[in-house]
């Protein structure tokens, strides 16, 4: 199952592999307190999108729209599981192979306040649709 959760709210074991989805680090948070299994920051929005998004520059549908982009154009560009090269593997089809294996549950972490409009939900909308 593929769930999404603030990086701010108490770890728990249904988590099960937990995945940093921002760009920036959160504020505050120690990497022990994180307890985070990965933090993919190559499939964050970009920094002009998120900035625009904060700025209040672009709303909430203005900024799903461009991050889908965002997102289709990585998964596009990106080679699959086939380098060797970690750098250069697609962290989407790392996370739809975590899925496929079934063994555990994988969380994406987000740091923003809204649990409704930020990135990771709009992540998880993209990763479902694959």
């Amino acid at each position: 199952m593929l769930n999404i959760k603030r990086i701010y709210d108490e770890p728990s074991d249904d988590d099960g592999i937990r995945i940093l989805v921002d760009r920036l680090w959160p504020r505050g948070m120690s990497k022990e307190k994180a307890k985070m299994n990965f933090w993919f920051k190559d499939i964050a929005p970009s920094n002009e999108l998120r900035k625009s998004f904060h700025e209040s520059a672009i709303d909430f549908n203005g900024f799903k729209t461009k991050y889908l982009e965002e997102l289709s154009e990585y998964y596009r560009t990106h080679d699959s599981l086939t380098k060797k090269d970690s750098d250069s593997v697609n962290s989407i089809a790392k996370i739809l192979r975590l899925l496929k294996t079934g063994n555990k549950n994988v969380t994406l972490l987000y740091g923003l306040k809204d649990e409704i409009n930020n990135n990771a939900a709009v992540l998880k909308e993209f990763i479902l649709h694959k």
